[in-house]
């Protein structure tokens, strides 16, 4: 629920301090967004290097899949690179469609870690489904701006 907090919480300020203050580049709902989302990512990011989110997150790794830890490492890094990539005006699209994929294809290990039983907190799948959205559908504000 963090992510989604600091997503909803930068977004305003963002948008906020656009509005009265100014730099103009933060006076749009895409800029905001793009900026919220990017200190979202930058958080969850965070986690895939940082114990003991790390181990829950290779716990959450499908087995069929090789090499749980470097996969955790992988997706932190492409998450960075994508919190960054939405700062910059020239890649910001590019980093949005590439996160809304990565979004997508880091769903399965929700599921997994919603339906098995790997002693890892998580929200009810549902709940995690309708957050996947909201997410999505923030980086379609950036995408299609």
């Amino acid at each position: 629920m963090a992510p989604l907090v600091v997503l909803a919480v930068v977004t305003a300020l963002a948008r906020l301090i656009g509005r009265l203050a100014g730099p103009d580049w933060l006076d749009s709902w895409p800029h905001a967004v793009a900026l919220g989302l990017a200190a979202m990512f930058a958080l969850t990011a965070s986690a895939h290097f940082l114990s003991p989110r790390r181990e829950a997150l290779v716990a959450m790794v499908p087995p069929a899949l090789p090499n749980p830890a470097a996969l955790v490492t992988l997706t932190g890094v492409l998450e960075l690179a994508g919190a960054a990539g939405l700062l910059i005006p020239a890649t910001a699209k590019l980093a949005a469609a590439a996160l809304i994929l990565l979004l997508i294809s880091l769903f399965p290990a929700n599921i997994r870690a919603a339906k098995a039983d790997l002693g890892i907190k998580t929200m009810p799948l549902p709940l995690r489904a309708l957050v996947q959205v909201l997410f999505i559908a923030a980086l379609g504000v950036v995408l299609f701006a």
